[in-house]
């Protein structure tokens, strides 16, 4: 079956830096007729006036069909889908993230907020295993997504593989690690490239026997570990772009 050539995104934060970000064409808006008085989807509904996007007034009941979740905040946007880049598009950047066996969409979204934030802004994503940019991921990263050049174009051990060759350090994020991550950090590597696994699944023994440190964030608390999206925005700070 040919894949959909339009996706719908949701929520006003996504609603705003789609727009801002300027990546997608934006094809229709779906705004909740009961919140015509909210300042921040007034804001938006003038937004895409200036933009001259088709923009339709309509029940809670039609932005749940279309978003497909309750989560929409009062509108919906008719896109085109994600923009992903090349992975020779991503080797100017001195920081770059590679995602393994993280399933979990929610958590994808999270990390990728996170990502943005700290500079890690080039991201490799695996065409197995890893979801896709899906509307659930962009809503769960607040919009970040838009800001982001994504790769998904191989598997994760061919971008671990490449980004060694292109003089990357690999960094692997592991519960059981013993490498250090503020002797990293200090360490300043010009080009790294930092490897998070999911919370069922860690990172694959493949990259973990390339990984040049696999880093393991010490706890002083009782519960068993960090939630990976919690574990990777602790790493990111730390590493963050060279200095």
């Amino acid at each position: 079956m040919a894949k959909a050539s339009r996706e719908f995104i949701y929520g006003l934060n996504p609603a705003f830096e789609v727009l801002r970000a300027g990546k997608r064409r934006v094809f229709a808006a779906y705004i909740n007729e009961g919140m015509r008085k909210n300042p921040r989807l007034k804001k938006l509904a003038g937004l895409l006036e200036s933009k001259n996007v088709e923009l339709e007034w309509t029940d809670k009941g039609r932005l749940m069909q279309l978003s497909g979740s309750r989560d929409h905040q009062g509108v919906v946007l008719k896109t085109s889908l994600y923009a992903y880049v090349e992975f020779e598009g991503l080797l100017d950047a001195q920081r770059m993230l590679l995602l393994d066996n993280l399933e979990d969409p929610h958590n994808v979204g999270a990390i990728l907020r996170s990502a943005e934030v700290f500079g890690f802004t080039s991201v490799c994503l695996p065409k197995k295993g890893v979801p896709e940019i899906y509307p659930s991921v962009v809503k769960v990263s607040t919009g970040a997504t838009e800001f982001m050049k994504i790769c998904r174009s191989h598997s994760a051990n061919h971008y671990a593989l490449k980004a060694a060759e292109a003089g990357y350090r690999i960094v692997a994020l592991d519960m059981a690690g013993k490498a250090n991550l503020r002797e990293i950090s200090a360490a300043n590597y010009d080009r790294l490239l930092l490897v998070i696994g999911g919370e069922d699944r860690s990172v694959g023994q493949y990259i973990l026997n390339m990984a040049e440190d696999i880093i393991g964030i010490r706890q002083q608390g009782q519960v068993n570990s960090l939630n990976a999206s919690v574990a990777a925005g602790i790493a990111m700070f730390e590493l963050g772009q060279a200095k």
